[in-house]
């Protein structure tokens, strides 16, 4: 790199900084990844509770519904 051909000190305190520099990139692409798969485990929770709510939601709403019955009339029938 950069020391080798210059042999300065300040040629290698720029080597060294370069390669700090790309060990950080590598932790920020690593860190990101993580927090990609947590978001997309986040997402796919989600929809399973969302699907989940929506089963229980219609239940309820089943059971608020009042039967309609036919209502009997009263009296005789001729047929």
């Amino acid at each position: 790199m950069l020391s080798s051909v210059l042999n300065t000190e300040r040629a290698i305190e720029m080597n060294i900084l370069i390669i700090r520099a790309f060990i950080r990139l590598r932790e920020m692409l690593a860190s990101h990844k993580e927090l990609a798969q947590k978001v997309v485990d986040l997402e796919r929770t989600q929809q399973e509770h969302g699907i989940k709510i929506g089963s229980v939601y219609n239940m309820v709403k089943r059971l608020i519904e009042t039967p309609t019955k036919p209502k009997r009339r009263i009296g005789f029938v001729r047929e």
